[in-house]
C-alpha cells in the first residue's frame, strides 16, 4: 500500500507522518513539504491513499487531488486541514475522508474504516497477462475483449515497458513502425480511450497509471508471467516459464525477445 502525505508546515507534517505510521505501520509512506515535490514523485507512481493539506503556500491541495485522480481514478483522498469550510470542495472530488487538525492515529484509523475504494492488499489480481507465447489478457479467467484489435497490442506495449510511463511517440512508433506518426494521432487517442473504457467495464481500470500524453501499467496490480520472470519468481518447470517465445505476434517485441533468449541461455550455462 503506497501512501502520500502532504503538508507545507514542518511540525504539522511531522505530526501527520507520525500518526500515519502508527495507524498504518505496514504502509509505504512518502511525505512531502511542497506540492511540487509530491507531483514530481508521483509522475511515475500511483498511490492508494493520499493525506493532503488543502491550504498550501503554492499549489492548492485540491489541485493536487485532481492530478492524483487523473492518474488513478480510485485513489483514496483524505484531506487534513484546520479549516472546515473546505469540506464541500473536498467531497465534490469524492474524497474518502476529511480530518480536522490535529491529526491523530485514532482519526486515521476511523477514516480507514470508511474508504471509498477498497485497497488491493491481500487480494489476488483479477487481471492475468500472458506474454510468453502469444500475448493475451484474461480478466477473472476469461479473455478480455476490446473494441479495436490494436487495443490489445497497445496494452502489450505497456507490459513490454515493465511499468514505465509510455509516451504517445513510443506507442505510435511500435504500433505503426515506419508510418508517418501524425497520420495516426486520432486513432491512437481512440485506442487509449478503448483500453481505459474496456478495463473500466470490468472494474479493472486501476491497473493503469495515466498522465498527460503518457500511460503505463502498474505491475503489482496484475499477474504476468513476464513480470514474474524478471522478479525471479518463475523457475524452470513452471507453467509460466519462458520457453523461447515472447509476444510472438508483434514484430516490435523482437528486441525484448532477444534479451530474454540471451538471459535464458546464460541461465542454462550457470
Amino acid at each position: 500500500m503506497l501512501v502520500f502525505a502532504l503538508d507545507d508546515e514542518r511540525i504539522a507534517l511531522e505530526n501527520l507522518t507520525d500518526a500515519i505510521k502508527k495507524a498504518l505501520p505496514k504502509a509505504e509512506l512518502h511525505s512531502f513539504r511542497t506540492a511540487e515535490e509530491l507531483l514530481a514523485f508521483a509522475a511515475d507512481k500511483v498511490c492508494d491513499i493520499a493525506f493532503l493539506d488543502i491550504k498550501l503556500r503554492s499549489v492548492n491541495g485540491l489541485a493536487v487531488a485532481e492530478y492524483l485522480i487523473e492518474r488513478n481514478a480510485k485513489v483514496n483522498l483524505i484531506f487534513t486541514t484546520g479549516y472546515s469550510e473546505f469540506a464541500p470542495s473536498a467531497f465534490a472530488l469524492h474524497a474518502s475522508g476529511y480530518i480536522l487538525k490535529p491529526v491523530t492515529p485514532e482519526k486515521i484509523t476511523e477514516e480507514m474504516e470508511h474508504l471509498r475504494y477498497p485497497l488491493q492488499e491481500n487480494r489476488l489480481p483479477r487481471v492475468r497477462i500472458r506474454a510468453f507465447g502469444r500475448f493475451e489478457v484474461y480478466i477473472d479467467g476469461i479473455p478480455a475483449s476490446f473494441r479495436y484489435a490494436k487495443t490489445r497490442e497497445f496494452l502489450a506495449i505497456l507490459v513490454d515497458q515493465k511499468g514505465a510511463m509510455c509516451s504517445n511517440g513510443t506507442l505510435t512508433a511500435c504500433l505503426w513502425e515506419d508510418d508517418d506518426p501524425g497520420a495516426h494521432k486520432s486513432y491512437l487517442k481512440n485506442l487509449r480511450s478503448d483500453l481505459v473504457n474496456s478495463l473500466a467495464s470490468y472494474g479493472c481500470e486501476n491497473i493503469l497509471a495515466r498522465g498527460k500524453g503518457t500511460i503505463g501499467i502498474l505491475p503489482d496490480r496484475v499477474s504476468c508471467d513476464y513480470f514474474n520472470y524478471l522478479q525471479g519468481k518463475s523457475r524452470k518447470g513452471s507453467i509460466d516459464d519462458y520457453r523461447g517465445e515472447y509476444m510472438s505476434q508483434y514484430s516490435w517485441a523482437e528486441y525484448t525477445h532477444a534479451l530474454l533468449e540471451n538471459d535464458y541461455m546464460l541461465q542454462d550455462l550457470s
